[in-house]
């Protein structure tokens, strides 16, 4: 073969992996290439909308990173922090402590609630090595009955509950609404600014900066680089002395704590609380979101996240009424974008289950040839 064929089939192949490695963020970057034109919506609105999730979702979708970098694939059982944040908020609601300083207490009320959260998910999630993800799903679904109990039977006779705007008629239990409007984009308004007719909010992408900062130093520390090691393999990671238990679970903590205070960020934005549903969907969207952006069940990066919200969130815009104006019907796009975003986590984990079993099938071979080798000899 010539040098300039060589060149030729390294483009080509370098092309193949990178189209293999970006298959999903090309398709929605196709989707939302063809849907935004059918929206009719005006490049201001969307730059608008855009933002505002960004602000309001990329700190919970960066909960994400670091069960990731410690090999734990995606935390299904970051919605316990995200209960955890609702409680705050429900308490601070009740004690009529609005702005900034409801916020601060909120967070201040979460982080106990889901640190112990956390290291009740991390120590189960010991228990199940390998099949982390589905364990911390149905994690979820367990203490979502605990958090269920708390709020709709013990608040007000067990839990003091004060306000009964908050309290159901019956005189315990909690609201399926509680409006947060006395401090709704209290953190976004706070330094926002105003170009070209988009709102920026300065705050909230301070705060997201400071915790990408964060994880990029945390990363470079010993315990990040433990959690890696964890991550690339236990077994190795414990022949040198790492305490792999531990590390696991200081990786569920942390990502729990941080979604705690994620949704928090993410309520305020909103005005109101869901009380029995906001957390429910929240972690299948966020780590929709994630794998959107080019992410893997065991490769993530802070660029993922970004690139995610912007390519998730802008499809589930203009999805609508882009649907409406093919099929004549709106709901065709609204089921369209719900499909999707079950969808592409399925995929993730069907290509993370084919990878490993290729890896696996791989060492048997390798090793099958060693041992041949050995017998030659």
């Amino acid at each position: 073969m010539s040098k300039k064929n060589r060149q030729k089939a390294d483009i080509g192949k370098a092309l193949g992996g990178f189209v293999r490695n970006n298959m999903v963020p090309i398709m929605f970057v196709l989707i939302c290439a063809v849907c935004i034109p059918l929206s009719g919506f005006s490049t201001g609105y969307l730059l608008n909308e855009i933002v505002t999730r960004m602000g309001r979702n990329i700190f919970l979708i960066l909960s994400l990173l670091i069960p990731i970098m410690a090999g734990m694939g995606l935390n299904f059982g970051m919605t316990l922090g995200a209960m955890a944040g609702e409680i705050g908020l429900i308490l601070v609601a009740d004690w009529q402590i609005w702005g900034i300083p409801g916020i601060v207490l909120a967070m201040i009320i979460s982080i106990p609630i889901s640190t112990a959260l956390g290291l009740l998910c991390g120590t189960l999630l010991n228990g199940a090595k390998g099949r982390e993800m589905i364990t911390s799903y149905i994690i979820s679904f367990f203490i979502n009955g605990l958090y269920q109990l708390v709020v709709l039977y013990m608040m007000g006779p067990i839990i003091p509950i004060k306000h009964s705007s908050i309290m159901l008629p019956r005189g315990y239990g909690i609201r399926n609404t509680v409006s947060l409007l006395n401090m709704r984009q209290c953190v976004d308004n706070l330094l926002a600014i105003n170009i070209g007719g988009v709102k920026i909010p300065v705050l909230t992408f301070f705060i997201i900066a400071v915790l990408c900062l964060f994880i990029v130093w945390f990363r470079k520390t010993k315990l990040g680089q433990d959690m890696r090691a964890v991550g690339q393999d236990m077994e190795v990671a414990r022949d040198a002395g790492i305490n792999v238990e531990k590390t696991r679970i200081i990786s569920i903590v942390m990502s729990t704590v941080f979604a705690g205070l994620g949704m928090i960020l993410y309520l305020q934005n909103m005005g109101n609380l869901s009380t029995y549903n906001s957390h429910s969907q929240i972690g299948m969207f966020c780590i929709a979101a994630l794998l959107v952006g080019g992410a893997s069940v065991d490769k993530a990066s802070i660029g993922n996240v970004f690139l995610g919200v912007i390519l998730f969130h802008l499809m589930f815009i203009v999805a609508p009424l882009a649907g409406a104006q093919i099929t004549g019907d709106s709901m065709i796009g609204e089921y369209f974008r719900v499909f999707i975003s079950y969808g592409v986590i399925t995929v993730a984990l069907i290509m993370y289950e084919t990878k490993k079993r290729q890896a696996k099938g791989r060492a048997g071979r390798q090793l099958e040839l060693a041992q041949l080798e050995e017998d030659k000899k």
